[in-house]
């Protein structure tokens, strides 16, 4: 059952590094994070023996679980919408929310997190397609939004944006990441206290190749290193 995961793992440095080489990047830059959805602790952990050390969960109740139940030291991500009555699950245990998408949910987190007396870092979610059926921020908004945040909550720190693109197509998506790269660069600009532009979330199994082209510096995986997922019924 490993080699799978491990021929998996080999394929997607392979395919990092050659989309690097084309952009003239280092691939070390590149992060790679496992999406662990319907995948079981016994797969997490030959996916981790090969090196992945980020992991990320679309839901609250699965993340819980399998934290409890993997005990190796990895670095869990919330990578899905978050409800507010579901922050104090994951506050105090992830180490980065990706999914920071509207004022409501900055405010719980903050105050969740004066509780603790800690600072929680997060990522800005920009619906750069600008999709009903997508949460994030629009990308005309993200700016601002960034900024209301950093002014109004300060036990949060921004370090970056994540974003999903329209599913169109490996190539089709560059115009996307590249929006999200050019909207990385004005935030990475901006005169804010607690922001660091230092992650650039974007591009999943069907079009990573093309987001690191674009300069994504994490890449999200479920299928390309788990394979198929089966339908939730």
């Amino acid at each position: 059952m490993a080699d799978d995961i491990r021929r998996n793992i080999d394929t997607v440095r392979e395919r990092i590094a050659k989309a690097c080489a084309g952009a003239g990047r280092d691939p070390g830059e590149v992060e790679i994070l496992a999406v662990t959805k319907q995948v079981e602790p016994p797969r997490i952990q030959q996916a981790w023996e090969l090196g992945i050390r980020l992991f990320g969960e679309n839901r609250v109740q699965e993340l819980v679980r399998k934290m409890e139940a993997v005990r190796f030291p990895v670095k869990w991500h919330m990578i899905g919408q978050l409800q507010k009555n579901k922050v104090k699950y994951v506050i105090n245990t992830v180490s980065l929310i990706q999914s920071l998408d509207r004022p409501s949910l900055a405010k719980e987190l903050d105050r969740q997190a004066k509780k603790l007396g800690r600072t929680v870092d997060v990522l800005v979610q920009v619906n750069i397609g600008k999709e009903p059926q997508k949460g994030g921020v629009a990308p005309e908004e993200a700016l601002s939004f960034i900024e209301t945040v950093d002014r109004d909550y300060d036990s949060l720190r921004i370090e970056g944006l994540m974003a999903i693109a329209p599913d169109v197509g490996g190539e089709r998506s560059r115009p996307y990441f590249a929006a999200m790269r050019r909207l990385f660069e004005e935030a990475g600009g901006l005169r804010a206290q607690r922001v660091r532009m230092r992650c650039l979330s974007m591009g999943m199994s069907a079009d990573y190749d093309a987001a690191v082209a674009e300069g994504a510096t994490m890449v999200r995986l479920g299928s390309a290193i788990f394979g198929e997922r089966k339908q939730s019924r």
